[in-house]
């Protein structure tokens, strides 16, 4: 059985007015199921690009120039109609931002109907019991009542477990989650972390993780790749790059962190960590 994701010498270019700059070049990676890869870099480094551009949602200036993206080894890069087929089921999306991924004129309600209507549930008792199991499933208090709000009367933490619930309405397969806790305060990033890999641990879903945060991309994954300029410029397993980066670039992302103390001394956990809600 082959990579639940395989991606092979990814190439994207961004056109602007001065010309056309490689905005990823030549990235390879692959993921497993129930495994999670972590893509972390600087803003512009080309990380989001990449998972854009694997799920076919490229904004104009940027194109695919070559490369292969296989999901359960078919090929689905620039294939739209496929693409289609599993954006939303097979493969879903956390996007960064629930504000604005979230309509403001729309209940929280009607928002998840939606995703669980396009999964293939249809009634809207049946839909509506379907958006109650996942609010449950996320961990939001008193699911019926969330379902009459809009997203300014709920918090950033809870809004971000909608958009959980909402990706996992069509259970699918891979997650993708680009900087799923960027705009969280710690404590609240910490729950949701907990969340995403008590998910996973329970459904086996593969999990691919956007971030800038080498704190994160350090609790929640199997393997880390490095991104600068475009490229990875390093890759291994979380406790090897962490204690013992070899590019001076992942280093100074490592002397970046202001709250790493004797990070290097101290061993990673051999278990995945667990947060306190």
């Amino acid at each position: 059985m082959g990579n639940l994701l395989k991606v092979d010498e990814l190439q994207i270019e961004l056109v602007t007015d001065k010309g056309v700059i490689r905005a990823v070049d030549g990235v390879s990676f692959c993921i497993d199921a129930g495994e999670t890869v972590t893509i972390i870099g600087e803003s512009g480094s080309g990380k989001s690009t990449t998972a854009m551009g694997i799920l076919g949602l490229l904004p104009d200036d940027l194109a695919v120039l070559s490369g292969s993206v296989t999901f359960k080894d078919t090929e689905i890069l620039g294939k739209d109609k496929q693409l289609r087929k599993i954006r939303g089921r097979d493969i879903a999306l956390i996007p960064q931002d629930p504000m604005t991924a979230l309509s403001p004129v729309h209940t929280i309600g009607s928002q998840l109907r939606e995703a669980v209507r396009h999964s293939g549930v249809s009634g809207k008792a049946k839909q509506t019991a379907r958006c109650l199991e996942l609010l449950d499933q996320v961990r939001i208090p008193d699911p019926k009542s969330q379902l009459e709000k809009y997203p300014h009367q709920m918090s950033g933490g809870m809004l971000q477990r909608v958009l959980i619930a909402s990706a996992l309405a069509s259970s699918p397969e891979l997650i993708v989650a680009d900087e799923p806790t960027s705009a969280l305060d710690v404590t609240v990033q910490a729950s949701i972390l907990d969340l995403l890999l008590e998910l996973q641990e329970r459904t086996g879903i593969g999990m691919l993780v956007i971030t800038h945060d080498l704190g994160v991309a350090r609790l929640v994954s199997d393997r880390i790749y490095v991104m600068k300029n475009g490229e990875f410029v390093e890759n291994g397993g979380a406790e090897e790059l962490v204690t013992a980066p070899k590019n001076p670039y992942t280093k100074k992302l490592l002397d970046a962190i202001p709250h790493l103390g004797s990070w290097n001394e101290s061993p990673l956990p051999t278990q995945k960590v667990e947060f306190a809600v």
